[in-house]
């Protein structure tokens, strides 16, 4: 006999992550309500194309099929006009100001965290649950982002500015396996299909992944600010001519549109200039960053022990570094030279495998 648990939200995105996590709180004797959101409006380009995202409409109608076939209602909420406000504005300023923004950081927080628990009081729920791989951790009187089991899947760093009470009516059920035992869970139970499902890898609201043709279709006047400029070296002499700033990302080498003898990265932006700087790959080195709009999960732990390891973006290895901070401000040095620090991307810190700050490198 399963012992009812309690009532959790389970955000459902209609793929394997989140379908797994629902079906192993229900085996844990959860009551489970499911909700997903819609964020965007998409149009397919034909009516043969499939819409790609965790919120298009193909996901959400799969999504309530699941939850359908697992046995527990289902609810679809919109969410676009604050998503369009929160994320989606964020990140076509961040890209006109010359920076490379992770919207997915900011969703969570303000979306995924912000919104659902507020719906999760209305549907009278002591908690939310979702299929990212990662963990819950409480000690000493604080809640803690844990390391997901799986490395290759791990994603505390999109979630590193979920707050302690966040993460206090928070589940992860699928932070102590690995992708491939998720799989397997879902072929077990009888989801053949599901345990094949792909992951789509773009952001949501640009299922194609070119967020230049998404900027010049939303920014107003994108064509009146995204004038052509000049390349410039690292001691500003002018080396050619770029096509807009904001076609260009630190850490660029294709698509730069000049032959130049020997390969050339994008080492700086100057959107006030309209300035794109070049340089050779090892200029992209670095041993320190400034970073703002910085939480600490624990100011006293930071305090005592100023040793960190460090993410600045997804896929990078952790590096060691100390972090000096001053109120949401914080100045790190790595221990060994980084490769490509760019602004507008988060650096995320870590202690004993799990996430005590971050903020947004300047």
């Amino acid at each position: 006999m399963t012992i009812k648990k309690g009532k959790v939200l389970m955000a459902m995105s209609g793929g394997i992550d989140s379908t797994v996590s629902a079906m192993l709180l229900l085996e844990q004797g959860y009551e489970l309500v499911g909700v997903t959101f819609r964020t965007y409006d998409s149009i397919k380009e034909s009516c043969l194309a499939k819409e790609k995202g965790c919120c298009s409409i193909d996901s959400i109608m799969e999504a309530k099929r699941m939850c359908e076939k697992l046995g527990f209602e289902h609810h679809i909420l919109d969410f676009r006009q604050t998503f369009k406000d929160h994320v989606i504005c964020n990140f076509m300023d961040e890209y006109m100001q010359g920076r490379t923004p992770n919207p997915c950081v900011l969703c969570n927080s303000s979306i995924k965290w912000g919104k659902l628990l507020d719906m999760a009081d209305e549907f009278g729920c002591s908690h939310i649950a979702t299929g990212h791989y990662a963990q819950v951790i409480h000690e000493n009187g604080h809640w803690f982002l844990g390391n997901a089991v799986d490395a290759q899947k791990d994603q505390t760093y999109f979630l590193w500015m979920l707050t302690e009470q966040n993460l206090s009516r928070t589940l992860f059920p699928l932070g102590e396996f690995t992708k491939q035992e998720v799989r397997k869970m879902a072929l077990d139970r009888g989801f053949e299909k599901l345990s094949q499902k792909t992951e789509s890898q773009e952001i949501c609201f640009i299922p194609d992944n070119d967020y230049r043709h998404f900027l010049s279709d939303n920014v107003t006047d994108f064509s009146q600010q995204c004038q052509p400029g000049d390349f410039v070296n690292t001691k500003g002499e002018i080396i050619g001519r770029h096509q807009g700033f904001p076609n260009y990302t630190v850490g660029q080498r294709k698509g730069l549109g000049v032959a130049f003898g020997t390969p050339k990265y994008v080492i700086g932006i100057d959107a006030a200039k309209n300035r794109v700087i070049l340089g050779d790959r090892d200029e992209l080195f670095s041993t320190n960053l400034r970073a703002t709009g910085c939480r600490f999960t624990s100011v006293d732990m930071l305090a005592n022990n100023n040793r960190v390891l460090a993410r600045i973006r997804y896929k990078s290895a952790p590096t060691e570094a100390t972090v000096e901070f001053d109120g949401r401000v914080a100045t790190l040095v790595f221990k060994e030279p980084v490769w490509g620090i760019t602004p507008g991307q988060s650096v995320v810190l870590y202690q004993n495998d799990r996430v005590i700050g971050g903020g947004f490198i300047a």
